[in-house]
């Protein structure tokens, strides 16, 4: 009977049919096709509906939405609608619009009726539109809303709008196909190589396995060696202490803690593309320790009028994409400060039934340490930026700094006095400067290492 080696030629085989089925599997991502949409541009009394929508935004968009009320009513075509229902000429919009309360003054009928239906809110005078900006923004409110693309092939590609078209089911054919494929070879190579056994078996001929040379282990090997195992020992040890004590070090350091809140916030929308200044929420940092938690009510001062996202002209990006940062999920959080402050939008009013947001904290030093908000940024006129980063880049807010200990020391021997127009450090800064021998003071110079100062 002969004997012949087996290599165990079928594993390798199977191995290599992986790698390419790998290969060619790659994800298959249609791309996206956007088509852009402009404003119809509608002709009502002469009136340019794309000059007319910069008016309506500039001027109308703060209290008016086209398609439903807000401070004020809803102004989708509202030249025709008040002529149909009220029997009002376009004169009595220019009238309106230029100066409303001398119209509620004169005793006009339908001005005192929208006056007593919201509310008693006063519309803002606009005596500086001229009747050609205001056939304009009529002319805007006029036209009809621009409809949704269909779904379609642009350049050879399919469209996106819903679920992506076709583009998506050819790419699960592409992949089922190749996954059918390499399952067809593996059952084939699976019955070559039984094939192949039967008919050596049949000639009387053994299939062994190739033995590896005998040899001594390289762990064996390693153990006689006294020398590297000395070397290794030492190493292991040295390594074990560095990685240990940057272990303990880190202890109670959250940097980079970056908490899910309830209702999603991003500073870098609000404090980044719309230049919101910091202290606008965060009013209590200039005369208070801590920098507070701005009220539902602060936003609500934008928020009463912002009730959906409209994003950015560009669109959104592909990271936003990615991360499911969609003009769609940004409006939903905005539902969700209006349910959390008893906001009812189709009356425009608030409700009373509102509920408290467990906001979580991110930055929260401990009990022992003191800090004040109010010194450093009143006083020292630091930006808020030192210590929190670039929060107007930043999509979910997160600890930028260490706030340790050591850090805060750096920034006291590194930062000089502001002494400019506060006469409470003339006299010191005098003093001390000729004490040391400097032009500036640091912080540190004038007491800020003195553990008192922040360890009381």
């Amino acid at each position: 009977m002969k004997k012949v080696p087996y290599r165990n030629q079928f594993s390798k085989i199977l191995g290599l049919s992986l790698i390419l089925f790998l290969l060619f599997a790659s994800p298959l991502t249609a791309q996206d096709a956007t088509v852009d949409s402009s404003v119809t541009e509608a002709a009502a009394g002469g009136g340019d509906a794309a000059n007319g929508k910069a008016l309506f935004n500039q001027n109308c968009a703060a209290c008016h939405a086209l398609n439903r009320k807000m401070t004020g009513p809803a102004l989708a075509n509202v030249e025709g609608r008040l002529s149909e229902d009220e029997g009002l000429a376009k004169e009595w919009l220019y009238s309106w619009i230029k100066n409303s309360p001398s119209m509620i003054k004169s005793g006009d009928a339908y001005a005192n009726k929208v006056y007593a239906e919201y509310n008693q809110a006063a519309m803002t005078a606009f005596p500086t539109l001229s009747d050609g900006d205001i056939d304009d923004i009529l002319a805007y409110t006029a036209a009809p809303p621009p409809t949704a693309p269909a779904s379609a092939a642009v350049d050879g590609q399919s469209g996106v709008n819903g679920s992506g078209g076709s583009s998506g089911v050819s790419n699960e054919i592409i992949l089922g196909a190749l996954v059918l494929v390499f399952g067809l070879l593996v059952i084939m190579l699976l019955l070559v190589n039984k094939t192949l056994q039967r008919i050596a078996q049949a000639n009387g001929i053994v299939v062994e396995k190739e033995n590896a040379e005998k040899r001594t282990p390289i762990w064996k090997a390693f153990a006689q060696n006294q020398f590297l195992v000395l070397v290794t020992t030492i190493f292991l040890l040295l390594g074990s202490a560095y990685f240990a004590y940057g272990w303990m070090m880190q202890v109670g350091i959250d940097q980079g803690y970056a908490p899910i809140q309830p209702i999603h916030y991003s500073h870098k929308i609000h404090a980044g593309d719309n230049k919101i200044e910091c202290k606008y929420c965060h009013s209590s940092a200039r005369v208070s320790k801590t920098s507070g938690i701005p009220s539902l009510n602060v936003c609500m001062n934008c928020h009463k009028s912002i009730y959906e996202y409209a994003g950015n002209p560009e669109g959104p990006s592909k990271e936003d994409i990615e991360n499911g940062y969609t003009n769609e999920f940004y409006t939903g959080e905005i539902k969700k400060l209006y349910k959390a402050v008893g906001w009812d939008e189709e009356n425009q009013k608030y409700t009373g039934e509102s509920q408290p947001v467990e906001w979580v904290r991110i930055h929260n030093l401990p009990d022992f340490a003191y800090f004040n908000h109010s010194q450093h940024v009143s006083v020292a006129g630091v930006e808020c930026q030192t210590c929190h980063g670039p929060v107007e880049e930043m999509e979910i807010m997160y600890q930028y700094s260490p706030l340790t200990m050591g850090w805060c020391i750096d920034c006291h021997r590194q930062t000089n006095v502001k002494v400019e127009g506060n006469e409470y450090y003339e006299k010191i800064h005098a003093e001390l400067s000729k004490k040391y021998g400097v032009d500036n003071l640091t912080a540190a110079q004038l007491g800020g290492l003195e553990c008192g100062k922040c360890h009381y």
